[in-house]
């Protein structure tokens, strides 16, 4: 183990692999709410969070578990459902009365066409501006569940209309 003056020793989360503080601290230091995405191996969770001297403060958040109230059924960790949590999720902004957020994607590999740049898609489809180039985002057939129905044959494009039509029914009314 190193010693002396000239050793410091990194900050837990960091040794973790678990904060990037470098992009952290960019994000902080511009002032607007992130969009914090982080997606498991069954669910994706979005929350808007803001950055306080206390602590980081959490206004508004959806996770893909919801969708069940909506009527989507199907499995909650494939694009569709990253889709209709960020719908989900635009929608409890716009109502809380916050309109734009950064997107935070934290250790998650920029990846085209992701499950993260889905929820973002759901969010700027539902009225959120979210700085975010078009072309990252997963073409409409994968969204739909269309190419996921051609390889297994489930139901995901009918429940995913269903929910769609739901969630749009309910927050604008």
């Amino acid at each position: 183990m190193a010693r002396g003056p000239g050793y410091k020793v990194a900050f837990r989360r960091r040794r973790e692999g678990r904060t990037n503080y470098h992009s952290r601290r960019k994000l902080i230091i511009s002032g607007k709410p992130r969009l914090v995405i982080r997606k498991s191996l069954k669910h994706t969770q979005i929350q808007l969070v803001t950055a306080e001297q206390g602590g980081d403060k959490t206004h508004v958040s959806a996770i893909s578990t919801e969708l069940k109230k909506y009527g989507y059924t199907c499995s909650t960790s494939n694009t569709s459902a990253a889709y209709l949590t960020g719908l989900l999720m635009g929608y409890r902004m716009l109502d809380s009365g916050l309109g734009s957020a950064i997107l935070d994607i934290g250790l998650h590999p920029a990846i085209k066409g992701s499950r993260v740049y889905a929820a973002v898609k759901g969010a700027r489809d539902a009225g959120v501006d979210i700085p975010c180039d078009e072309r990252v985002f997963p073409s409409d057939e994968r969204i739909h569940g269309q190419a996921a129905a051609e390889y297994n044959g489930n139901e995901i494009p009918a429940q995913f209309e269903a929910a769609v039509e739901n969630i749009n029914n309910l927050y604008e009314e």
